[in-house]
């Protein structure tokens, strides 16, 4: 048993839609379980959706839906070749219970409707894919992942029930393979145990594919991206950069958290606890070699790791009476970062100050230091870089850092970070 999840870009064109079935054909020895994300753009055409209607703009949210609508039809038609198929019926249905949710008055707040409507597009791709499968002889079986994966009612970050969920794994999915070889559903999504559509949060396709893969015991999840596979930092800010051919489950983690927009650390986590591993290829070229994150992956062998975060502020958080800044101060100060939603990117900590650096967001900045003011002093610095180097080398930093001032610097064995302006 392998898990794939394919993205949008792999959708996007009807071209790469046919490219997806001639990659599922390079494996017909193999059961799979596919992950299927929305076509192209559709995820942030269905939330214009629901501002609008939350907004209270029905007649524009209604245009856009049926925008929507026909752009979905035109794709299930063009790889048909006929609009008499079970498929448009099928459609049809899905279309309908999102208009029912336009005809209602917002009366809940706006997460659950968001999750109402923005997950509609996980429902038209899996449907067109699977009938379109079908009909070129990739014989497979469509599943509403939302009669699956059981979840508390957190809208738009929803928390997994693992024991409902492997239960309904058993009873569900795992026959369905008696018959097929192929089953295809949608990632992003499932439902409370009152049938309430949700959304599982930022990276919730990859996500819901590494559930998948660990509730199935998979031999490995593979995640078909545009890209050749991972790199040692992103090429539009470096040159020279350099793929990744192994790398393990804790060096993602290290790297998302630092910054990096690799594999989101949820994502790890189900495939770390069974030692699943993850393949990370190309659906633009599927022979390519790609990387693969597993347990073992020798960390001496990797390159050095480039992360850098731009649009960061460094705070500088001072007692008012020259106290110094113990641990019951910085209790209070991570208290205040807690209560205002705001994450801490780097902190370091003097005698009696507390600097810290974080992303800038001016609302969330007014409000933390509107709280901060009552028992500190507050300075901060705007228009900074965060530069984090994992495995660095010498005469690389002095590279990275020609002509810029630093301004805040900590180092270790293995990781450097530098905030710099």
């Amino acid at each position: 048993m392998k898990v794939f999840k394919f993205g949008g870009a792999s959708l996007e064109t009807i071209e790469r839609i046919q490219q997806v079935g001639k990659i599922i054909q390079a494996y017909p020895d193999d059961k799979l379980l596919i992950v299927i994300s929305a076509m192209g753009k559709t995820t942030n055409e269905l939330e214009n959706v629901a501002k609008n209607f939350f907004m209270r703009k029905r007649e524009i949210a209604s245009q856009l839906l049926y925008n929507i609508e026909q752009h979905h039809l035109q794709v299930a038609e063009s790889l048909l070749g006929t609009k008499e198929h079970p498929l448009f019926t099928q459609l049809q249905q899905f279309f309908t219970e999102a208009e029912w949710t336009l005809g209602e008055k917002p009366l809940r707040n706006y997460d659950y409707y968001y999750d109402q409507l923005v997950g509609l597009g996980e429902l038209l791709s899996t449907a067109i894919v699977s009938a379109y499968f079908n009909q070129v002889g990739i014989t497979n079986v469509w599943l509403d992942v939302r009669d699956v994966f059981r979840t508390d009612d957190n809208f738009r970050d929803a928390n997994i029930d693992w024991e409902v969920t492997q239960r309904q794994v058993n009873e569900k999915v795992l026959p369905l393979f008696n018959a097929v070889d192929i089953v295809i559903a949608q990632g992003f999504i499932g439902s409370t145990d009152q049938n309430e559509s949700v959304t599982l949060g930022r990276e919730g396709s990859d996500y819901s594919a590494a559930v998948f893969a660990n509730l199935l015991n998979a031999e490995s999840q593979t995640i078909w991206k545009d890209v050749e596979g991972l790199k040692n930092a992103d090429p539009k800010l470096f040159p020279n950069t350099v793929n990744i051919p192994e790398i393990g489950f804790n060096e993602v983690i290290e790297m998302a958290y630092y910054g990096a927009q690799v594999i989101h650390p949820k994502t790890i986590k189900p495939l770390q606890n069974k030692q699943i591993p993850l393949y990370v290829k190309c659906f633009l070229d599927k022979d390519l070699p790609g990387t693969v994150i597993k347990g073992d992956a020798d960390g001496r062998k990797l390159p050095p790791l480039i992360i850098l975060k731009k649009n960061q502020v460094l705070i500088t958080i001072t007692s008012r009476a020259y106290d110094f800044i113990t641990e019951d101060k910085i209790s209070d100060i991570y208290e205040i970062f807690h209560d205002k939603k705001v994450k801490i990117n780097l902190t370091q900590n003097a005698a009696i100050s507390f600097s810290c650096c974080i992303d800038n967001n001016p609302e969330k900045i007014e409000l933390l230091i509107k709280a901060l003011h009552a028992g500190f002093k507050i300075s901060y610095n705007e228009g900074l870089e965060l530069l984090t180097v994992r495995h660095f080398k010498n005469g690389l930093l002095e590279e990275l850092t020609k002509g810029r001032k630093i301004l805040l610097e900590q180092r270790s064995d293995s990781t450097v970070q530098l905030i710099m302006k």
